[in-house]
C-alpha cells in the first residue's frame, strides 16, 4: 500500500495546530487556502452553528456540500482529507484492504485503542509502522505505539468513515480467526506431508463454530464489496491463502492459519450441500445469499483435494455481471446484427467458442434469456446449472447416476423443447445427439473449447461428426475473449499507439476511421492497476454456401477462414484493435488475450 502525497488547490503550508479538529477552524483554513471563497465559509459557519452533531468535522462538512471555489465542484470526502493531509503535512492514504495485512494490525494495537485515538495500523514493516488517522493534530498516542510495537510511526490521513469502518472490520476478523485458532484450529487437516507433532491436541475446528461463521460471513461480504468475479481457498504448508480474482487478475486478500482455513472449507461445504466428510474426490455445491443491497448473489462452489488439503473455488454470479442484455455485452454493430439474424433461425446449431473463463456462459444465458418468450420452450442440460434462472427448464448431470450429456438430450427430445442449450460438446455421443436435435427441428446452442470460429467445424470433425451432418445443422460459431477495460477515473491520451501501429497488429487488415487511443494511469479507485470492468471481443462465422462447399472430408483450416473473411467475419484481433482505436482498452490486454492472425 502506497499513500500519495497530498494534492490541494494552493498547497498550503502546514498548520501549526494542536488538538482535536475543530469545525469552524477546519472552515477558516479552508478559506485561507482558497479552497473555499469567504462568502461560502460565513454561509457554512451559519449553517453549522444552527445544530449540534456528534459527527466528525469533517463527515459534516461534506454533508453540508460546500462548493470549490476554483471549479465550483462540491468538496466531498475524499477532497476535504486530501486537503487536510496536506494542511497536516502527511501524506494522503486512500485504505485498500486488500493489502492490509489484517493479523499484522490487530497485533499492533487493541481494538479499545484503535477506537479511541481515531487511528488504525494499515501497514507493519521490520521498522515501521504506517498509521491511518483522521486527527492529524492528536499526536498523544505515538510514543505508546513506538514503545509497544518496537518500530518507528510514520502517520498517513485517512478519511474518518474509512478509519471507523475498517477498524471495525479488520479487528472483529482477527478476532475471529483467533478465537477459532483456539477452538482447535491449529490442527493442519488432511495433508500428503504427514507431521506428527507430540503433544499436540487433535481436536478439529467445528463448522458451525460460531467464529468460524463469522469468518465466512466476512470473507463472501468483503469479495462481494471488491467486484470480485471469483475466491480462492488455497491450502498451503505452512498457512492457507485467501485470493480474489477482481477483472481476471488474481490478488491476495489474506493469509489463514491451515486449521481455520479447513474449518471455513467446511462450513461452506455445509452451506453449500456437498459432502463434508468427502475429501478425496473433486465436489460441486451452489449457495445462494444476499449482498448488502439485497440483490441475490449466486455461487457456484467446486472443490479439488492437493497435496495439503482441499482447494475450494468459489465462483460469483453477481446479477448486475451475469445476464446481460444483448448490447451490454459488447456486440459491434456490425456482428450484433449478424448474430441477431442466427439466434432467430428456427432449427440448427449454434456454437460459443473460447478458453474457460472466457465469459461463454453469460453470452450463452443473456441470448437466451432473449430469445426465451412465453411461446417457446427452452430446456438446458449443464454440468453444472451455473446460474439458476427462471424462464428456463434448467437440468443438471449426474455422471455417478449414469446420466450424462448424452442421456440428457435423449430425455430433452421427449419434452417437447423449442430451444435446447447443451453445457458442453465433449465426445462423439453428445455432438451426434445435438445433431440430431437440430435436424429434428430444434435450435441448439452449446460450447466447444477451441481458439477461433473456424477451428470449431474442424474440431467437430475431429470428434467424428460427419462433414455432410456439419453442412445439414451448423449454423454459426461465436468465438469470444474477455479483455480489461481502461478506468474511466484516470485514464489518459496515448500519442504512442497510431493508426499505423495498430494496422500492423492486424495486418493485412487496414484500420479506418479516428484512432483515440488511451493509456493506463492508475487510481486508488482502480487500486492503482488502470483497469476497472471486462467487456467481450467476439468474432462471429455465419455458415454461408460458400462455406459449406469449403467443409469436405478433409478441410483445409486457412481456406475456411479466407472464406469465413469473404461472408463477413472479422477476426478476434481485429475486433480488438477497434476497441483500443476508441479508447476502451489497450493494445497490451489485446495482445494477451487474441490468437494472431495467419
Amino acid at each position: 500500500m502506497s499513500a500519495v502525497p497530498a494534492a490541494s488547490a494552493s498547497k498550503p503550508s502546514p498548520a501549526r495546530h494542536e488538538g482535536p479538529l475543530d469545525l469552524r477552524r477546519l472552515i477558516e483554513w479552508l478559506a485561507a487556502d482558497g479552497v473555499i471563497s469567504p462568502v461560502e465559509a460565513k454561509r457554512t459557519i451559519a449553517r453549522c452553528a444552527q445544530a449540534e452533531s456528534r459527527q466528525a468535522p469533517l463527515v459534516r462538512l461534506a454533508n453540508v456540500a460546500m462548493t470549490r471555489e476554483s471549479d465550483g465542484k462540491p468538496l466531498d470526502l475524499e477532497m476535504l482529507t486530501q486537503w487536510l493531509s496536506g494542511r497536516a503535512g502527511l501524506a494522503y492514504l486512500r485504505i485498500d484492504p486488500l493489502k492490509v495485512d489484517v493479523g499484522k494490525v490487530a497485533d499492533t494495537m487493541s481494538a479499545a485503542y484503535a477506537e479511541r485515538h481515531k487511528v488504525l495500523p494499515v501497514q507493519v514493516l521490520p521498522n515501521e509502522v504506517v498509521v491511518a488517522t483522521a486527527e492529524p493534530f492528536l499526536t498523544d498516542w505515538i510514543a505508546e505505539v513506538e514503545r509497544q510495537s518496537r518500530r518507528a510511526v510514520r502517520r498517513v490521513v485517512a478519511n474518518p468513515t474509512d478509519i471507523q469502518r475498517y477498524t471495525a472490520e479488520f479487528f472483529a476478523l482477527a478476532k475471529s480467526v483467533r478465537a477459532a485458532q483456539k477452538a482447535g484450529g491449529n490442527t493442519g487437516g488432511a495433508s500428503f506431508e504427514q507431521l506428527v507433532e507430540l503433544g499436540k491436541s487433535t481436536k478439529q475446528l467445528d463448522a458451525n463454530d460460531q467464529s468460524v461463521v463469522q469468518v465466512v460471513d466476512w470473507l463472501w461480504q468483503y469479495a462481494f464489496d471488491q467486484r470480485a468475479s471469483d475466491i480462492h481457498l488455497e491450502p498451503r504448508r505452512e498457512q492457507g491463502v485467501i485470493r480474489f480474482r477482481i477483472d481476471g487478475i488474481l490478488h491476495p486478500a489474506y493469509q489463514m492459519p491451515m486449521g481455520v482455513m479447513n474449518a471455513m472449507v467446511s462450513r461452506i461445504k455445509l452451506l453449500g450441500r456437498m459432502d463434508v466428510v468427502e475429501k478425496r474426490r473433486p465436489l460441486d455445491g451452489r449457495i445462494k445469499t444476499r449482498n448488502m443491497r439485497g440483490d441475490e448473489v449466486e455461487m457456484r462452489l467446486s472443490t479439488l483435494p492437493t497435496a495439503f488439503g482441499e482447494k475450494m473455488v468459489m465462483r460469483i454470479f453477481d446479477p448486475d455481471t451475469a445476464v446481460k442484455d444483448l448490447d451490454a455485452l459488447g456486440f459491434s454493430q456490425h456482428d450484433a446484427h449478424r448474430w441477431e439474424q442466427l439466434v432467430t433461425r428456427p432449427n440448427g446449431i449454434i456454437l460459443v467458442t473460447g478458453p474457460t473463463g472466457s465469459g461463454k456462459t453469460t453470452t450463452l444465458y443473456s441470448t437466451l434469456k432473449r430469445v426465451a418468450t412465453e411461446e417457446v420452450n427452452v430446456s438446458t442440460v449443464e454440468d453444472p446449472i451455473e446460474m439458476i434462472e427462471p424462464s428456463f427448464n434448467q437440468t443438471q448431470v449426474q455422471p455417478q447416476l449414469d446420466f450424462g450429456f448424452t442421456e440428457g438430450l435423449r430425455a430433452l427430445m421427449r419434452q417437447d423443447p423449442d430451444i435446447i442449450m447443451v453445457g458442453e460438446i465433449r465426445d462423439l455421443a453428445t455432438a451426434e445427439m445435438a445433431v440430431q436435435a437440430a435436424l429434428t427441428g430444434h435450435l441448439v446452442f452449446s460450447t466447444l473449447h477451441t481458439n477461433d470460429a473456424p477451428s470449431a467445424i474442424t474440431r467437430l470433425m475431429e470428434l467424428g461428426v460427419p462433414s455432410y451432418l456439419i453442412n445439414a445443422v451448423m449454423l454459426g460459431v461465436l468465438a469470444q475473449r474477455l479483455v480489461r477495460t481502461l478506468c474511466p477515473n484516470c485514464k489518459q491520451p496515448d500519442d504512442t499507439v497510431t493508426r499505423e501501429k495498430l494496422g500492423a497488429i492486424v495486418k493485412p487488415w487496414q484500420i479506418t476511421g479516428s484512432v483515440r487511443a488511451y493509456k493506463p494511469v492508475g487510481c486508488v479507485d482502480c487500486r492503482m492497476t488502470g483497469y476497472m470492468g471486462r467487456m467481450g471481443l467476439y468474432e462471429l462465422l455465419s455458415i454461408s454456401e460458400d462455406f459449406k462447399s469449403q467443409v469436405n472430408k478433409e478441410p483445409n483450416l486457412a481456406g475456411l477462414r479466407r472464406q469465413a473473411v469473404i461472408d463477413g467475419m472479422r477476426p478476434l484481433r481485429l475486433a480488438g484493435a477497434l476497441r483500443v482505436a476508441e479508447g476502451v482498452t489497450t493494445v497490451e490486454e489485446v495482445l494477451s488475450a487474441t490468437p494472431p492472425l495467419e
